[in-house]
């Protein structure tokens, strides 16, 4: 209660911006959770109504364990559809491995790239 007798300090005033930080940085979690649980494939509708339960009645505790438990899963996840994005964007746009690499090799002719940033960004491309 002591800090609200003081007034208006800097003291109260990072600590609310401190709590509101962490309030945000909680509820983005608590977003990122439920989009990745609902992204699965690999558990039942069952599984999925479990976790949203426990994310709901036991909020911090259902984070934290989500986290702890999926935590490298849900990274593969999101490089996963990452990459589909990104695939999905070439196709879309057209993009061909060919082109690129025809683009490549007019810049190393031009000298603005080397040998060695040539052979690396082929290497990529075909990847």
């Amino acid at each position: 209660m002591f800090f609200f007798q003081e007034g208006f300090t800097y003291r109260n005033f990072f600590m609310d911006v401190f709590t509101i930080f962490v309030f945000i940085m909680w509820f983005w979690l608590l977003i990122s959770i439920a989009g990745d649980l609902f992204r699965r494939h690999d558990i039942s509708g069952w599984g999925k109504a479990i976790w949203i339960i426990v994310l709901i009645l036991i909020p911090y505790i259902g984070v934290f364990a989500y986290l702890i438990s999926q935590g490298r899963g849900m990274a593969e996840r999101n490089t996963q559809q990452a990459q589909q994005a990104r695939e999905e964007l070439r196709r879309v746009v057209g993009f061909s491995a060919a082109d690129e690499i025809e683009k490549l090799d007019r810049l190393k002719k031009a000298g603005s790239i080397s040998d060695a940033e040539f052979t690396r960004l082929r290497t990529q491309l075909l990847q």
